[in-house]
């Protein structure tokens, strides 16, 4: 990718300055053999924010981050190496800090929602709630960060599904 000279945010969704100084020692370093890398990582991350807030697809990628086939081909890379799950672990366990609590929550909420999807391969019917869908279970520490999610057919039980994000979380965060 050509190199861009960056005096302003170009997109509501590109990175700030201390945003990116807190997960750039996250990205991978350079090998020491073969030909030197040419991608700004930066601008890798900010195109997939891009993709991510904007909807459009990867062929619809503005010019200003390069060719839509590299920054697809990193992102498959940053997504194999478990980035995107660091970084999702990480910034609310710096948040915590900067907000003078404990990096790890001792305490979190745990709740479910049915949503009618009928074209949905795997779906459910909730019978309580009458809806052939899905399941969102979700948990979120007493602040409201996000802790884990869990996607299930509707049919199956807020006990169950909770028991599922449980396991989740204690293999995460031990």
């Amino acid at each position: 990718m050509a190199k861009i000279a960056r005096k302003t945010k170009r997109y509501p969704s590109d990175l700030k300055d201390e945003e990116w100084e807190q997960i750039a020692p996250l990205m991978p370093k350079p090998g020491r053999r073969g030909r030197p890398r040419e991608v700004e990582f930066r601008e890798v991350i900010n195109a997939v924010r891009y993709l991510v807030l904007s909807g459009c697809d990867w062929r619809m990628l503005p010019v200003h981050f390069g060719p839509w086939q590299t920054v697809y081909g990193w992102f498959r890379e940053l997504a194999r190496r478990f980035l995107f799950q660091t970084i999702h672990d990480l910034t609310p366990m710096v948040d915590r800090e900067r907000a003078g609590r404990e990096a790890s929550p001792s305490t979190g909420v745990i709740d479910s929602q049915s949503v009618k999807a009928p074209q949905a391969e795997v779906r459910g019917y909730d019978a309580s709630k009458k809806i052939t869908g899905r399941k969102r279970h979700i948990a979120v520490d007493t602040d409201g960060r996000l802790l884990m999610v869990d996607l299930t057919p509707a049919d199956i039980s807020d006990s169950a599904g909770a028991q599922a994000i449980l396991d989740g979380i204690r293999k995460r965060r031990p």
